[in-house]
C-alpha cells in the first residue's frame, strides 16, 4: 500500500520518471526523471504516516526546477515514523544551517490525522537552492531551554493537559525554561480517529535541537495508554537523546549526512552521537 503510494509520489514530482512493476509486485524498475517540483496534492496511505513520505521530501525539495509546495493528506503521528512536529521542530533548523532558508521554508499542519484512519493534513513548501553551504557543527553546547507540543484529537482535552503535568515531573529537575503547549483540535481539524500523544524538543545555546516523541495506541489496537505513563516515557526518551550527545538527534543523521555529501566540494564536520540503524 504504503511503497505503491510512496512511488506515486515520487511520479507527481518528476518530470519524464519511468516505473514499472511486475505482476507480483516483488520487481521495481525505475528510471528517474527531472525534479520538477511546483503545487502538488497527495494522499498518503494510512498505514504510514505523512512522515514518511516527508523525509524524503525534504531531502529532494531543495533541487527541484520550481519550489516545491505540496498537501499531503494522512497520518500526522504514529508509533512508527517521526511526526509531522517532530520534523518541523528540528528538520527546518537544519536545512537552513545548509543555507536553506526563507519566508517559503515550512511546514505546516492544518489538520492532525491519528491511526488507523488518519484524515489530517499538511503543508510542505520548500526554495531551491543551487548549492548547499558546508556546515561546521561540532559543539552541541549546553542545553537552554526545553519545547514541546501536547496533542489530542477526539479524546478529552484535559488529557494533554495530563501529559505535561506528569513530563514536567521529570524534566523540573533538570532545567527551570520548560514550555509544553496543549494543542487540542476540534471538528473537522482533528481527523478521524482519537488518539493524543507528545512531541518534545531541547534547544541548546548553539542552536542544536534534539527531540523525543511518542503517541497512544491506534484505536482498538494494544492496551488503552495512560496520559501520565506517555507523558513521563516521552520526558525520559528526550533525557535520552540528550545523555547520547551529537549536533543531530538520531531522527535527523541521515538527513544531515546526505546535505553534507550533496554540498559543494568543501570540509563539512559534524558531530553525531551513536548512529542509529536507519543511518
Amino acid at each position: 500500500d504504503f511503497e505503491a503510494s510512496f512511488i506515486r509520489l515520487m511520479d507527481k514530482v518528476t518530470n519524464g520518471s519511468r516505473i514499472e512493476i511486475n505482476q507480483t509486485g516483488t520487481t521495481l524498475y525505475y528510471q528517474p526523471g527531472l525534479l520538477y517540483g511546483g503545487s502538488l496534492e497527495h494522499d498518503c496511505s494510512p498505514s504510514r504516516s505523512i512522515g514518511y513520505y516527508l523525509e524524503s521530501l525534504l531531502c529532494l525539495a531543495p533541487f527541484m526546477k520550481h519550489p516545491l509546495k505540496i498537501v499531503l493528506r494522512g497520518v500526522t503521528n504514529d508509533q512508527v515514523d517521526p511526526s509531522v512536529d517532530v520534523l518541523k521542530a528540528t528538520a527546518l533548523p537544519l536545512l537552513k544551517k545548509f543555507g536553506i532558508d526563507g519566508e517559503s521554508l515550512e511546514i505546516k499542519i492544518n489538520r492532525r490525522g491519528m491511526p488507523p484512519k488518519g484524515g489530517g493534513e499538511i503543508l510542505f513548501a520548500c526554495p531551491v537552492r543551487k548549492v548547499l553551504q558546508p556546515i561546521q557543527f561540532t559543539d552541541p553546547g549546553k542545553i537552554k531551554r526545553i519545547r514541546g507540543t501536547a496533542y489530542s484529537v477526539r479524546v478529552s482535552p484535559q488529557m494533554a493537559n495530563r501529559m505535561v503535568e506528569s513530563a514536567r515531573s521529570i524534566l523540573n529537575k533538570f532545567l527551570p525554561d520548560i514550555y509544553i503547549y496543549t494543542d487540542h483540535m476540534k471538528g473537522v481539524s482533528s481527523g478521524k480517529s482519537p488518539g493524543f500523544g507528545m512531541c518534545l524538543t531541547a534547544e541548546t545555546i548553539n542552536g542544536t535541537i534534539l527531540s523525543a516523541e511518542l503517541a497512544s495506541n491506534p484505536q482498538g489496537q494494544g492496551a488503552a495508554v495512560l496520559p501520565e505513563e506517555l507523558g513521563q516515557n516521552c520526558a525520559k526518551l528526550l533525557l535520552e537523546e540528550v545523555y547520547r550527545g551529537g549536533c543531530v538527534d538520531s531522527t535527523n543523521q541521515s538527513l544531515a549526512l546526505l546535505l553534507m555529501t550533496l554540498g559543494q566540494r568543501d570540509v563539512s564536520k559534524v558531530l553525531l552521537g551513536p548512529l542509529s540503524p536507519y543511518t
